[in-house]
């Protein structure tokens, strides 16, 4: 299975900025800052192969298959962390 997702922050990253092309710009830089230990929030960037199937399918994201190719609850539970105040303040 090829990786879809590419996790980055707290000083390391799954990626590097060689890899622009499947992690375009700004996912290649997020992942070079986060690997050479500048304060990056953690995160991960969608590689650029999930826009091709997602466009592929017919725009249907059903299809991709991409939340069952991530599975690094650590760092889901960062971004929730880190956002958890502001979420807390939205009205739905």
């Amino acid at each position: 299975m090829e990786k879809w997702i590419y996790n980055f922050g707290d000083g390391s990253a799954d990626g590097k900025a060689s890899m622009k092309n499947l992690l375009g710009g700004k996912g290649a830089n997020l992942a070079e800052m986060s690997n050479l230990g500048l304060p990056v929030p953690p995160g991960f960037t969608i590689t650029t192969e999930v826009c091709k199937k997602y466009f592929d399918n017919n725009k249907a994201a059903n299809n991709v298959g991409l939340w069952k190719n991530y599975h690094n609850q650590s760092v889901m539970d960062k971004i929730y962390e880190a956002l958890k105040d502001d979420c807390i303040k939205c009205e739905y």
